[in-house]
């Protein structure tokens, strides 16, 4: 189980940044996301307050998983503006990220490759201007235990620095605890090996 994936790194928190070119204007925004719902309304408040903006390109990744993307030109030449963002989240190599680079037209065409440098670089400045934080994939757990038994369960979870929430402590007690995904076969072992204690997962 050690080689399994369960790290990625993502964003702290929402950032901007600013790109301007022969009189264009590419705002940038970053945020942290973790599903498409959560995408789609982003989108639409940022469409809401920059309604005057003539392009809002964007890409995002969520998950672990490297196949869920998705690139947008929003009108822009094919490949010039939603690619080269994807490429600045793939290069940071993040995911759970939504990037939003608005464009006001300056009157100058930039041609593709002052685009595709454009839409870049404004996507490189929103993430500069955050800060990357490690994201490690947990499941919960709940561990059903007799009262006498409370020690032996205390003290395995000490042992293996495990985190414990939702403690109930009674005749029967249980409390739920995470455990990181490359951990979990190890931990379910270690309590299916004790006589009368019962582990199961819950999310």
């Amino acid at each position: 189980m050690e080689n399994i994936k369960d790290k990625y790194k993502t964003i702290a928190k929402k950032s901007t940044g600013l790109y301007k070119e022969k009189g264009s204007k590419f705002l940038s925004f970053a945020f942290p996301v973790s599903n498409e719902e959560e995408i789609k309304k982003i989108q639409q408040e940022l469409r809401k307050e920059y309604y005057d903006a003539r392009h809002h390109v964007f890409a995002w990744r969520i998950g672990i998983k490297e196949d869920n993307f998705r690139a947008n030109d929003d009108g822009e030449p094919a490949n010039s503006s939603g690619a080269p963002i994807l490429g600045q989240i793939r290069s940071y190599e993040l995911s759970d990220i939504l990037i939003i680079v608005i464009r006001y037209f300056g009157g100058t065409k930039l041609g593709i490759p002052g685009l595709i440098n454009a839409y870049k670089t404004a996507a490189k400045e929103a993430i500069d201007n955050n800060t990357i934080i490690d994201k490690i994939i947990t499941n919960s757990y709940r561990i059903q235990f007799a009262y006498e038994d409370m020690n032996i369960v205390m003290r395995k979870l000490k042992e293996e620095n495990i985190e414990q929430f939702n403690q109930k402590f009674d005749l029967n007690c249980s409390l739920d605890i995470k455990i990181r995904l490359k951990d979990c076969s190890k931990i379910e072992n270690i309590f299916n090996n004790i006589p009368k204690i019962k582990i199961e997962q819950i999310s």
